[in-house]
């Protein structure tokens, strides 16, 4: 569906290009071996060289630059052999050398794709134009003191991926999917734990506005720092709406930086945008260019888990599985994971009618995540064989689930402890059949005279004198041999 906003004189359509910045999953700094962890006293992760003490020179981080690649090699994008580190020089309290060390004319990756998973069931690529490192920079405090700013170095140096995407984005949903996607691609990789809340990955969004129909770009204006998928998808809507106005009121948007209000939902001006020459980038010339042969790319790419969207391709060929129950099941790897255990041996699709329905119901109820389950995968899985061998009616196995929840216990267990086991004697149900008939005439009768409706009644007649254990094909059977049909 495609997103438009309605002006006085027509449509207007958006165009927005996204920079993620994404911390490394590493255990120390990019330059330095100070403790790259969230959180600590302030001030507690900081090395010499992330206080820029004089004579102190950076150490590139090989696992740093592993990440890098094999985050590039998941976004299916080139890796450039050879990339250099440059410094971006600018002038803040919570940046000591002055400069922050990226890369900027040649980054360790180049162009690659993110496929998006849709709602309406389709996917869309968006281009990746470039990942590359650089250094984060410290935190700023305005609210610990009434009249001081405090600075928290303990963030400076952290390792960030800058993974920038062309202009593709056509809507708030889109930019929604891309982030979602792109977070799970970095989780599958382990590159990233993408925790927004705690600002191991954060947005930059770059929003324009033009008539459909236009091919050029208008002046854009940049949202910084944006910590949430909601808060991005809002920003988005508010500002394209802002710039439209601009438009019908005769003026033109001016390139800017913008803050984004999450109480008010709203954008406001920050600072004029600044340029690649106002930073004055030039190579760092404490660090030598960064050379990868292919020997490294290869083994880093034999690392490389099975993405999400393989994954998704394998649960909808091998296991029958719809798009849509594909790329829920695959969107976090741990319930991707939950779900492969519960259906080993087993029909995949009523295994995920259970953890989609039933489980993922149950979990969002009680506030636990996959990987909290009172119910483990192998449970889940036994619960499946009892309703696919006709031991339980699927009645009487939301009711073995329900106490699957309360006690964590083996779901045979608890239909011996209660008795729960269908019955399927036929013997016993034929008994049971000619109560029912016997207790009803008049809608036996109507059944004998082609009423079939009457037939659920009956049905639910003998489930009920069952306790719900009777297997309810078998009654239909003998209910039709009885009374004809």
């Amino acid at each position: 569906m495609t997103y438009l906003i309605e002006g006085h004189s027509g449509d207007w359509e958006v165009v927005v290009g996204l920079e993620v910045h994404a911390q490394a999953t590493t255990r120390s700094k990019l330059f330095s071996g100070a403790d790259s962890s969230f959180g600590g006293a302030p001030n507690d992760h900081v090395s010499l060289i992330d206080a820029a003490m004089p004579g102190m020179l950076p150490v590139i981080n090989r696992r740093a630059v592993a990440q890098a690649v094999r985050t590039g090699l998941g976004l299916r994008a080139r890796i450039n052999k050879t990339s250099l580190f440059e410094r971006k020089n600018y002038f803040y309290a919570d940046l000591p050398p002055g400069y922050q060390i990226s890369q900027y004319q040649a980054p360790v990756v180049g162009q690659g794709t993110v496929t998006l998973d849709l709602p309406d069931g389709t996917t869309r690529d968006v281009g990746i134009e470039r990942l590359h490192m650089e250094q984060d920079a410290g935190k700023s405090l305005h609210d610990q003191d009434p009249s001081r700013t405090l600075v928290d170095l303990n963030r400076a140096g952290v390792p960030l991926m800058e993974i920038v995407s062309k202009p593709d984005i056509r809507s708030p949903e889109e930019a929604g999917a891309y982030l979602r996607k792109l977070r799970t691609i970095l989780r599958y990789l382990g590159t990233c734990d993408g925790n927004m809340e705690e600002g191991s990955m954060r947005c930059d969004i770059n929003v324009s506005v033009r008539r459909p129909g236009e091919t050029g770009l208008r002046t854009r204006a940049e949202i910084k720092n944006v910590n949430s998928v909601r808060f991005v998808m809002q920003a988005i809507e508010y500002e394209a709406a802002r710039q439209v106005e601009v438009y019908e009121d005769g003026g033109q948007v001016v390139q800017e930086t913008r803050l984004f209000n999450a109480q008010t939902g709203e954008t406001r001006s920050m600072r004029s945008k600044e340029h690649a020459h106002d930073y004055r980038y030039f190579p760092d010339p404490d660090l030598l260019p960064l050379v990868l042969d292919d020997g490294i790319i290869s083994d880093l790419a034999a690392t490389l888990p099975e993405l999400p969207d393989a994954r998704k391709r394998r649960f909808m060929d091998e296991m029958g599985l719809s798009a849509y129950d594909a790329g829920v099941l695959v969107a976090e790897k741990e319930t991707a994971d939950f779900f492969e255990r519960a259906a080993a041996g087993r029909d995949a699709k009523l295994v995920a009618n259970w953890t989609l329905t039933n489980l993922f119901g149950a979990l969002n109820r009680l506030g636990k995540d996959v990987s909290e389950s009172p119910v483990s995968a192998e449970h889940l899985g036994a619960l499946v064989d009892l309703i696919s061998d006709g031991t339980l009616s699927g009645r009487i196995a939301k009711e073995v689930f329900e106490a699957m929840l309360e006690t964590g216990q083996a779901p045979a267990a608890i239909v011996e402890e209660k008795g729960l086991r269908q019955v399927s004697d036929s013997g016993a149900l034929e008994a049971m059949v000619d109560e029912v008939i016997a207790a009803n005439p008049q809608q036996a009768g109507q059944f004998r005279q082609g009423n079939r409706k009457v037939g659920g009644w009956l049905v639910g007649q003998v489930m009920k004198l069952s306790r719900g254990r009777a297997n309810p094909g078998m009654v239909n059977e003998i209910l039709r041999r009885k009374l004809g049909g």
